[in-house]
């Protein structure tokens, strides 16, 4: 799914109606999606308020408001403006309440005084729901006059905001997390594709149940076109929905490698290893040094473990992969018949370990996920990270990026999108920028963008568990390297928000997003009502 800026999406409109789909029709589309919505998610209710301004957005919550009447719901219309003054197509669908206006109270309060008027304060005491139909995606800031009246209004009242299209006095093409002037909201409802306001910003209530959902209207795809190449990377998560053969077996999942641990530091690689398991790899080695392979097949009997020559413990120091690993029969045996390579999971920062990788990289033709110590053993050297002919997936934190590239993490956070994809090219690999929507960039210069996860994943563990959930992808769809990878980021996140759901955010442990997996494979990105969720847990009940 394609991630649209404001211009685009009118440009989207545009061409659906040049292509014989009027724009009335995309507005009774629009409105009704939002009925649906509030039908099904807050139908234990039965008392709405829909918010209406004057522009298209008003007539998205007309249609609404029609629909809810017709459904049985007691529903007033607070029109924001003069009945006369609504113009095009939002004076056509007010037009067409009709026999719905015995029953939608309307109420005008066009002025802010208007807004202490008896109706009007009724309007906002009896709601149990408020649909926000007050200002969409031709806003630019600041909100001012009546609208910016009603803002404060519902910020005092405890009822659910469902927003159409966007919060109202959120600017549709803002990248920031937080829009402070624009209204609350607890769930939000666009239409055709998300817009950069969606995906970049926490725009609902903030817990893991408030939802963002897309809305198809009508707009056939040739019309919808992103300039910048972005994507929702949950559109991807369609690659595990298709049930497995019934003649599989292990074979046709792949064979991982998992490289890492240290004296002291058997915990990542073990976690990774587990992770890549129950992300479905068929197999999974960890090859780890010979004195931590007991500790690290303890996580699990179905993990295989291969010992690795270490350097000699002296003084609290050693116990790492050394680089006597490199001899080509050692090499050799370590890598026959494997399917993907994982490395840097704990490996340690010391000089042979740091040796092993960068030589490892070099040498091996493997797919491969290049994690942590890994990645940090590339500090300064960037340049000999080169996927071209070969499948290569880097996962850096902010911090092991600003290490790679020589620069601050500050510069890496300046311009994620651009950072991620321009290195993404020149180097002929897939990038996994983790943070704050972490981004996965593509050698073809598009950029996938996720939308699940939570604090809790600020843990010790939780890269660690993404790289084997990534290296269990590419084992099972190693043709399918763009979607097998979003895929993976989408999964890591959403396992994580059914932890935070079942516990609490400070409590939850890497290990337990392994444990919610397959909550996250088992989960919808679409519910029953065709509404996909970009954000929100609710399709997955």
């Amino acid at each position: 799914m394609k991630i649209l800026t404001s211009v685009e999406m009118r440009a989207a409109d545009r061409l659906t109606a040049e292509q014989g789909t009027p724009l009335i029709a995309l507005m009774e589309n629009a409105g009704s999606a939002v009925a649906r919505f509030v039908q099904r998610y807050y139908g234990a209710w039965g008392n709405v308020t829909v918010l209406c301004g004057k522009g298209n957005n008003g007539g998205d919550g007309l249609v609404a408001a029609r629909l809810l009447a017709e459904d049985g719901w007691a529903v007033t219309v607070l029109l924001l403006c003069r009945p006369e003054t609504l113009t095009g197509d939002a004076a056509e669908v007010f037009a067409r309440m009709g026999a719905a206006l015995s029953v939608v109270k309307i109420v005008v309060a066009a002025e802010q005084a208007e807004l202490e008027a008896e109706q009007a304060a009724a309007a906002f005491k009896s709601a149990e729901v408020f649909v926000d139909a007050v200002l969409g995606t031709g806003f630019r800031p600041p909100m001012r006059g009546i609208a910016a009246a009603v803002r404060g209004k519902l910020a005092a009242l405890k009822a659910p905001v469902v927003a159409v299209d966007l919060p109202s006095g959120w600017d549709a093409d803002s990248t920031e997390q937080n829009s402070p002037d624009a209204y609350r909201a607890d769930a939000v409802v666009t239409f055709t594709a998300p817009k950069l306001a969606h995906i970049f910003g926490h725009m609902t209530a903030p817990n893991v149940a408030g939802a963002v959902v897309v809305a198809g209207i009508g707009s056939p795809d040739a019309a919808v076109h992103s300039s910048r190449g972005l994507m929702w990377a949950g559109s991807s998560k369609a690659l595990t929905e298709k049930p497995r053969p019934i003649d599989s077996n292990k074979g046709n999942f792949g064979h991982v490698l998992l490289i890492g641990g240290a004296w002291g530091k058997a915990g990542a690689p073990s976690m990774g290893s587990l992770a890549a398991l129950r992300a479905g790899a068929g197999l999974v080695t960890a090859a780890v040094p010979r004195s931590i392979v007991n500790s690290v097949a303890r996580i699990t009997p179905e993990l295989m473990v291969a010992p690795l020559e270490e350097t000699e413990r002296n003084g609290g120091t050693g116990g790492t992969v050394s680089a006597a690993n490199l001899e080509p029969k050692k090499l050799d045996a370590l890598l026959k018949k494997m399917t993907v390579l994982a490395i840097g999971p704990g490996l340690s920062t010391e000089p042979e370990a740091a040796e092993f990788a960068r030589t490892l990289v070099e040498k091996t033709n493997l797919p491969i996920v290049i994690d942590a110590d890994a990645l940090n053993a590339f500090a300064g050297q960037a340049e000999k990270l080169n996927g071209q002919g070969r499948t290569m997936v880097l996962t850096p934190h902010p911090g092991e990026m600003a290490r790679l590239l020589g620069i601050t993490i500050k510069q890496v956070e300046a311009d994620r999108v651009s950072l991620a994809r321009s290195f993404a090219v020149d180097h002929h690999l897939t990038l996994v920028l983790k943070g704050w929507r972490t981004l996965v960039a593509h050698p073809d210069g598009t950029v996938g963008i996720n939308t699940t996860g939570n604090p809790s994943m600020a843990k010790g563990g939780s890269g660690d568990i993404l790289t084997g959930i990534v290296a269990a992808m590419l084992a099972q769809f190693p043709s399918q390297v763009k979607e097998a990878v979003n895929t993976a980021v989408y999964l890591h996140g959403l396992a994580a928000d059914f932890a935070v759901r079942d516990r609490e955010e400070h409590t939850v442990l890497a290990t337990d997003t392994v444990a919610h997996l397959w909550r996250a494979f088992r989960a919808r990105v679409r519910d029953e009502d065709g509404l996909t969720w970009i954000c929100g847990l609710a399709a997955a009940r």
